[in-house]
């Protein structure tokens, strides 16, 4: 059996769970980990509105919970994903970062063995830039490869 992290910010799209239960020929284990949205990242995300065009959802994100406020959402999108990856047939566990999260990815990587990271996640043009998005910092602190990979939305 195959074992990938998966790192994500928002719930899989089907566009996204047929993606990732296909890149291996291997039966596939997931480990789903889920960062729920935060204020401190809330600036990076309206400048990467507006750099790809999105200037609606710039305008939006001052609305989206945060804190406390934001784990029952973050919760109801790990359990989706979670679900979405068992009927595709992959075994399917997760949890939600709390703290650090390329801490826990490491902790997680080793505890499980996993034969791969799969970062799954909007694009993030400041922070890819500057090579600091999670799949550039992962990089270098887990020992195994890591894919950098750009989730679908549910309206694709």
């Amino acid at each position: 059996m195959f074992t990938s992290v998966l790192m994500v910010e928002q719930p899989l799209s089907a566009a996204d769970v047929d993606l990732v239960t296909t890149l291996h020929d291997d039966t596939m284990s997931f480990v789903v980990l889920l960062q729920p949205r935060g204020a401190e990242d809330r600036l990076l995300r309206a400048i990467d509105d507006v750099a790809l065009g999105e200037l609606q959802q710039a305008a939006h994100e001052s609305d989206e919970p945060e804190g406390e406020d934001a784990r029952r959402p973050a919760a109801l999108a790990l359990e989706h994903s979670l679900r979405s990856l068992r009927d595709a047939g992959s075994e399917a566990v997760g949890q939600l970062v709390e703290g650090h999260p390329l801490d826990l990815l490491r902790s997680v990587v080793d505890q499980t063995h996993a034969d791969e990271v799969i970062v799954l996640t909007a694009p993030h043009l400041v922070e890819e830039f500057f090579h600091r998005d999670w799949a550039s910092r992962a990089r270098h602190k887990v020992g195994v490869p890591v894919l950098k990979l750009y989730a679908h939305s549910d309206e694709e």
